[in-house]
């Protein structure tokens, strides 16, 4: 199994052009022990010992960790006011020494803030890394857009993955670490909904998000991608009507393939999804551990991606971009 990923990444490395018509996003460097890496909480508030922990455990990674001004603010179900959580986004991805902006946690908030950053200046700070999942796909979708960079979906500082008193689930931070540092292996599910391979850049990221988001700037484009899709409480019923959003607003027209992670708390949603996904003739693929529950693994949004509905997995190809030095 994993010599076809494998295989499968290094063809998307040797010749993307061959089995690739939508370009990739440019990749941030990898971190380097002793760089700084920004956390703040562009959604809902963070639970201050889980905040602590979190931090702790990325300064045990050998990395400076500084924190949003308003990280700990708390505006009903907020981290804050709407331009006090752009705010922190902003300051910490323009700021020339941070190298990385994690999200603390998810929740609700993060499409209030899209219309309060200013791109333009998000741009000429250049690439990095942001990393976060969940409500964050709102963060995923404004930065594929507007800045055109590869974006982590995976794990936060100071969610249960991370920040438990126990320490870090294991696989998810070993599979965070590598996303940082190097490159993460492949992610592998373990059900086929419908066989195939393809060779695509990922896009996706949380079902409720991506159909919040249609009708905006930012809403998912599908054509020639591999789409991630995940949830979390959300009844069968409800996963069908926003599927079903999707599909009327052409948001996965010309999909090239499917990768569905957890559906934590969902009932049972394979009869939804293998209804709607499976006639669409590319593969799709599911039970990756990557969304909510544990473990809890990372994903590259805007990375070519190949899946491979053999093995059950989806792997990528990652050309970082050389840091000045």
């Amino acid at each position: 199994m994993q010599a076809r990923v494998e295989a499968a990444g290094l063809a998307l490395a040797r010749d993307p052009g061959a089995a690739i018509t939508t370009p990739a996003a440019a990749v941030p460097p990898v971190l380097r022990p002793g760089d700084t890496v920004a956390v703040v909480a562009p959604c809902g508030p963070p639970d201050p010992l889980r905040l602590e922990r979190g931090v702790r455990v990325l300064r045990g990674l050998g990395l400076k960790v500084v924190t949003g001004a308003h990280v700990l603010e708390r505006d009903r179900y907020l981290a804050g006011s709407d331009a006090a959580r752009a705010a922190d986004l902003q300051e910490a991805w323009c700021d020339p020494a941070v190298a990385a902006v994690l999200c603390a946690r998810g929740g609700y908030g993060a499409t209030r803030i899209l219309n309060l950053v200013d791109w333009d200046a998000m741009r000429a700070a250049g690439v990095k890394t942001l990393a976060g999942s969940s409500d964050v796909t709102a963060l995923h979708r404004a930065f594929a857009v507007e800045l055109g960079v590869m974006t982590w979906f995976g794990p936060m500082p100071a969610c249960a993955t991370f920040s438990d008193p126990g320490g870090p689930e294991p696989r998810t931070f070993e599979h965070f670490t590598a996303a940082l540092f190097a490159d993460a292996p492949p992610v592998t599910g373990d059900r086929v909904i419908a066989g195939g391979a393809a060779a695509a850049p990922v896009t996706g990221g949380n079902l409720s998000l991506l159909a919040a988001l249609c009708g905006t700037p930012y809403q998912m484009d599908a054509r020639g991608r591999i789409v991630l899709l995940e949830d979390v409480g959300e009844a069968p019923y409800r996963i069908d009507r926003m599927l079903t959003q999707l599909f009327q607003a052409g948001s996965l027209d010309g999909a090239a393939g499917f990768v569905l992670g957890s559906w934590l708390d969902c009932g049972d949603p394979y009869p939804v999804l293998e209804e709607r996904l499976a006639p669409l003739g590319v593969p799709v693929i599911a039970g990756l551990p990557v969304g909510h529950g544990m473990p809890q693994l990372s994903l590259p949004l805007g990375a070519l991606g190949a899946i491979d509905a053999e093995s059950c997995s989806l792997a990528w190809s990652i050309h970082t971009s050389e840091r000045a030095v």
